[in-house]
């Protein structure tokens, strides 16, 4: 099966076994996730050059976090926090998403230059819909029973898989009947909204599945998630080892973009990967590269 998702200035192919790296740069201040706060632009556009330079293939700019316990943020504070941001990656050339549930911000940030809307809402407003629908931006679709920073764990009775299947089923419809081209959507399963670490797990697991049965491109946002957290006991600055299990599960299972915090790494995992599977030879390096061969001690 070969994906395809069509933006407004470009059609992205997705090869098996070749998912794309979408690297995240945060611009409020309370991302679960960053260590590092970065609230002064030159500082964001630093790191997200530098996630280019380690072989992010586009970049996910938010400027509110997820998390529960702080309030959603004003639509036109988070519009002051990513639009330059988005400005200044297009004017180089990088190929740019915006995380945002809110219609004014996903209208301000495609004018802005980003090709793709990353809702976590679920379609929550439908005037979302028409900003992908007028502009030709690409929308992802993701799967949550919660509304936007609220907690919350339904119970899946017909089981959380069959819920995240039937949900972006009606939700990808609801976006096509409003105008957006199916070959404008992404799904997402959505891994650690509204499901317990057990369902996001369960989702997971049946990543190949809904992939095959939704017939459209997947992001996996397996990054530093509160499941691995479950699974592994880390906290999120510490869980690379099980944020690249779980891209090399979604990998596996078909997964078109992989969104990540630790790009070099993943990057780096993948094209190991993909040459012992076969499918690459080592290819060209310098032999004469001593730092490729031992560690050399600064003393």
């Amino acid at each position: 099966m070969t994906d395809v998702l069509r933006l407004p200035d470009r059609t992205l192919t997705f090869s098996p076994g070749r998912p794309l790296v979408m690297g995240i740069v945060n611009t409020g201040p309370d991302s679960f996730s960053d260590a590092v706060r970065r609230t002064a632009l030159a500082a964001q556009l630093e790191h997200a050059l530098a996630l280019v330079a380690d072989g992010a293939d586009l970049i996910d700019v938010g400027g509110e976090s997820g998390v529960t316990y702080t309030s959603a943020t004003a639509a036109d504070v988070e519009i002051a926090r990513v639009v330059p941001l988005v400005e200044r990656l297009t004017s180089e050339g990088v190929l740019v998403s915006v995380d945002t549930w809110k219609p004014a911000v996903a209208r301000a940030a495609v004018a802005a230059g980003a090709a793709i809307i990353n809702d976590v809402s679920g379609l929550r407003d439908l005037a979302l819909v028409d900003v992908a629908a007028a502009t030709g931006a690409g929308l992802v679709v993701m799967h949550t029973r919660v509304a936007p920073k609220q907690a919350g764990f339904p119970e899946y009775r017909g089981g959380v898989v069959a819920d995240v299947l039937a949900f972006l089923r009606e939700r990808c419809a609801r976006a096509v009947q409003r105008g957006v081209a199916e070959q404008q959507l992404l799904v997402d399963p959505g891994p650690d909204f509204a499901k317990r670490p057990q369902e996001s797990v369960d989702v997971l697991r049946a990543l190949a599945f809904l992939r095959a049965e939704l017939g459209r491109p997947v992001l996996a946002a397996v990054s530093r998630k509160y499941f691995l957290g479950a699974i592994n006991g880390r906290d999120p600055q510490d869980r690379l080892a099980g944020t690249l299990a779980a891209v090399a599960h979604a990998a596996a299972a078909g997964a078109a973009i992989l969104r990540v915090h630790d790009v070099a790494g993943v990057v780096d995992f993948l094209g190991t990967q993909r040459v012992l599977a076969g499918a690459e030879d080592v290819g060209t390096f310098d032999a004469d590269d001593e730092r490729l061969k031992w560690i050399h001690s600064a003393g």
